[in-house]
């Protein structure tokens, strides 16, 4: 077997490529993708260079890899990513309905896609129970809403 993989290194490259894809699928951030591109480009040299030589280019493309492709790749991933709301902050904007009263210097509660949500008003007048509300900002986890 020894024999085998010491006459055919490109085996042992395409084992190292498929061995570091397969773990990128774990981790999704395409650092060992680069050590993959690596060892595919090992498989060419494997018919012309010594084990030695092909370690070096392989660890080369790898480091030329993760300065090179892997910063373009991550970029297109996140494209547009820096600009979406999440958790809290993806309630602003949105419409609820009172369920507990809100007072002008008090807080009530308000009900958003299902969620229960402790709210101030920035009205000076109470806004009462089932009313519509739109949430404009928030404070920790306390949303500020002014009536519809």
């Amino acid at each position: 077997m020894i024999e085998f993989i010491t006459s055919n290194l490109w085996v042992l490259w395409a084992i190292v490529m498929f061995c570091c894809l397969i773990l990128e699928l774990s981790s999704g951030d395409f650092f060992v993708t680069c050590f993959a591109i690596g060892a595919f480009v090992s498989i060419f040299t494997s018919f012309v260079l010594p084990f030695w030589a092909q370690v070096l280019i392989w660890a080369l493309c790898s480091i030329l890899s993760i300065r090179l492709i892997r910063p373009r790749l991550i970029d297109k991933l996140h494209k547009g990513g820096d600009n979406r709301a999440s958790n809290i902050d993806a309630l602003i904007g949105r419409v609820g309905t009172v369920i507990e009263s809100i007072e002008p210097n008090g807080n009530g509660y308000v009900k958003v896609d299902g969620d229960e949500w402790k709210a101030v008003s920035n009205s000076n007048e109470p806004i009462l129970k089932g009313q519509k509300v739109e949430i404009i900002g928030r404070e920790s986890i306390i949303v500020t809403v002014k009536p519809v």
